[in-house]
């Protein structure tokens, strides 16, 4: 694809987004920061003390209720009945610095016409710790959390609607960054213009095999190994559209 064909892509998936949602963890820091890894292990802990199991007991079940659940949270609810919000509290008690400020990225949100979100299965705290980290707390319009989709994570569908009612937002004017294939799903289904963020080629990092499974590419529309740049372009495209 050459350079301009590209930029016309971009400016007819794009023209029309108002309404851009981000998740937080893996996504707006690189995978190789390593962030959640402190969560995952607070998690295998949380569950090896509520079931006195040995740590790779208590690990093999931890990934076993994320798989099959969307989040350790919700098996653990369903299961164990477990408070979850002492669960958040104690999992989201880690050390941030991993994370490099990155106030340019601010300046490129802050810069996409409409709104800006963050669609988390994460809690409020977490994500206002993580964007103050990064130095772009300010640019978005609102967080929508686990909290807020009554504890039921993505990629079940009704997080994705109860997002849409509760903000009023239209899918087929938005766009979802994700860094999981599977939580990409219903945000096509709905119209959303979809952006899978990939690790960067060659680095280390903690994952999941089944995490970076992608079922169906259709539902992909981009994919991207650094956020910043094809935020970029993304303006650079649009700021380049002849004007009516």
């Amino acid at each position: 694809m050459t350079a301009h064909d590209r930029k016309q892509q971009l400016q007819q998936s794009f023209a029309s987004v108002t309404e851009w949602v981000f998740d937080l963890d893996n996504t707006l820091y690189p995978r190789h920061c390593d962030l959640f890894a402190q969560i995952d292990w607070k998690m295998t802990d949380y569950v090896s003390d509520l079931l006195s199991l040995p740590k790779d007991e208590a690990r093999k079940l931890q990934k076993d209720l994320y798989r099959s659940h969307g989040t350790t949270l919700r098996g653990l609810m369903e299961r164990y009945s477990i408070d979850p919000h002492d669960f958040l509290d104690k999992v989201h008690d880690i050390d941030y610095s991993p994370v490099e400020p990155n106030p340019a990225l601010g300046d490129l949100i802050a810069a996409l016409p409409g709104r800006k979100h963050i669609f988390t299965n994460g809690d409020v705290p977490h994500a206002r710790r993580t964007t103050d980290r990064l130095g772009i707390t300010d640019h978005f319009h609102e967080v929508f959390d686990i909290v807020a989709s009554d504890l039921v994570p993505k990629p079940a569908e009704g997080p994705y609607i109860k997002f849409f009612d509760s903000h009023g937002v239209n899918p087929k004017s938005a766009a979802m960054f994700e860094d999981m294939p599977r939580n990409l799903d219903v945000p096509k289904q709905y119209g959303m213009q979809t952006i899978l963020v990939v690790p960067s080629t060659g680095s280390l990092h903690s994952a999941e095999t089944w995490e970076h499974e992608v079922s169906d590419q259709q539902l992909i529309d981009y994919s991207t190994d650094h956020l910043d740049d094809f935020l970029a372009d993304v303006l650079a495209a649009l700021n380049d559209m002849p004007v009516d």
